[in-house]
């Protein structure tokens, strides 16, 4: 069985005199043909020595394919999907369980 992650923009926090976005508020789902478990982060952004795109140009793909993943990098997004998947297996398989026998 496979399961998919889907990274997505929450929220951006920009200045309003130019549009320049510092932080990124993103999403992480995973999904498999049964369960989900999500995560919430946000990360911050130096601001660019190139000219800034409009704000309003701005797509979800391009913040999170050249933004937010390169600036969280490889490794880190490998442990989130690695914590997403132990939230799956566990729903599958779960090794905890409370409640009392009678």
């Amino acid at each position: 069985m496979s399961t998919s992650f889907t990274w997505r923009v929450a929220n951006l926090e920009r200045e309003t005199s130019d549009g320049y976005v510092y932080t990124i508020h993103y999403t992480v789902d995973a999904k498999d043909d049964t369960y989900s478990a999500g995560a919430y982060g946000s990360i911050g952004l130096e601001r660019p020595e190139s000219d800034l795109i409009p704000f309003s140009e701005l797509t979800e793909d391009q913040v999170v394919m050249e933004w937010l993943l390169p600036k969280i990098g490889d490794e880190k997004v490998q442990e989130v999907h690695a914590a997403l998947q132990a939230q799956l297996d566990e729903q599958r398989q779960p090794t905890k369980a409370s409640g009392v026998p009678w």
